[in-house]
């Protein structure tokens, strides 16, 4: 019988189903202690959990209805099963259960990364001079990510084959209407723009797909990149849509303490410039440049409001995950009007 002890020793999951799955998918010896939800998660619920006398985390589906293809970690465990053998900074894969009876949702189990993660890209708690190599590091694993040859990790048909930015487009403007809730001018706007002038792709990799600093988890004493967190939206496709999300930070205003730094005295701070990452990310994948990004902010901030409105709707469903959910919800229509500011500076 549960006591209300153990209720709250086990979170919002059902600690004795999956006692019991994980001694026979993990650990034969162990027993399960407790389990800590992290503040976030809000794509897919993450939990940090004690089993036997080793950290693991879960990471599994949202409870409730969501909408079909969204929140597959089936998914992210197949990515980090091969990406993890290839020396690419990701948690250790121990396994998936797809089966929905042990906690009420497919999740799967991967082992805990210690050390810093940075939720203000401006790093105050940090000094001037460690800054750079902490954002050298970033662009540098972004890199070696991009540098994998899907087909020679076992991911070939990881994503659809054509242009990736094209059938993004798509995507997310199925995702935007299948839980649309408002009427925004701008993003009718945008729907309108961005398939009609969708750039020409030049190379394929693996796409992490949310690559900013506070997915990364960074060495306790130095600025190595332990782990990239988060793999949701992975897929195959063009690299730029990874760098052009990160490169976003520099370009938007910076409105509280988060990843992006418009505005900011990046010389002050020790931090390297746009154009100095851009210039680290092109030596170390061999371009010779970056075209202009305006679109690719157009296009990344569109798929933002696309992946927020699923949030305001599952708030409206009653089954949205953080507690952050009603502020995330509230961004969609600035989101979206700055989406349709760089579009026009991209000829909309």
């Amino acid at each position: 019988m549960t006591t209300d002890t153990d209720e709250q020793r086990f979170a919002d999951l059902d600690g004795v189903h999956l006692e019991d799955w994980l001694v026979h998918h993990v650990d034969e010896s162990g027993s399960l202690r407790f389990i800590r939800k992290f503040p976030g998660g809000q794509s897919n619920p993450t939990y940090r959990l004690q089993f036997g006398d080793k950290d693991y985390v879960l990471r599994r589906k949202p409870f409730g209805k969501i909408l079909p293809s969204a929140h597959a970690v089936e998914r992210e465990f197949r990515l980090i099963s091969a990406l993890h053998p290839l020396g690419v900074p990701v948690a250790a894969p121990h396994a998936l259960c797809e089966d929905e009876g042990v906690i009420g949702s497919p999740f799967y189990i991967m082992g805990m990364v210690e050390g810093r993660t940075f939720w203000d890209g401006a790093l105050p708690g940090c000094e001037r001079q460690e800054r750079e190599p902490i954002y050298h590091a970033m662009v540098d694993a972004l890199a070696r990510l991009h540098a994998v040859d899907p087909e020679q990790a076992g991911l070939g048909d990881y994503g659809a084959p054509g242009n990736y930015f094209e059938r993004q487009v798509g995507r997310w403007t199925k995702q935007y209407r299948a839980s649309q809730t408002d009427e925004l001018p701008a993003v009718e706007r945008l729907i309108e723009f961005l398939p009609a002038t969708v750039p020409q792709q030049e190379r394929t990799s693996i796409i992490h797909g949310d690559y900013r600093i506070d997915n990364l988890i960074y060495a306790p004493d130095g600025p190595q990149v332990r782990a990239v967190l988060d793999w949701e939206l992975s897929t195959l496709g063009d690299p730029l849509a990874d760098f052009t999300y990160l490169a976003m930070n520099w370009a938007l205003p910076r409105t509280g303490e988060n990843a992006q730094l418009g505005g900011l005295d990046l010389e002050e701070l020790g931090i390297p410039s746009l154009e100095e990452v851009t210039q680290r990310y092109c030596e170390a994948t061999g371009r010779a440049s970056v075209p202009d990004m305006n679109w690719y902010f157009a296009y990344n901030l569109f798929r933002l409001v696309g992946i927020l409105q699923g949030i305001k709707k599952r708030i409206i469903d009653g089954n949205a995950s953080s507690k952050d959910a009603h502020a995330k919800a509230a961004m969609v229509e600035p989101l979206a009007t700055q989406a349709l500011k760089f579009a026009r500076q991209a000829g909309a």
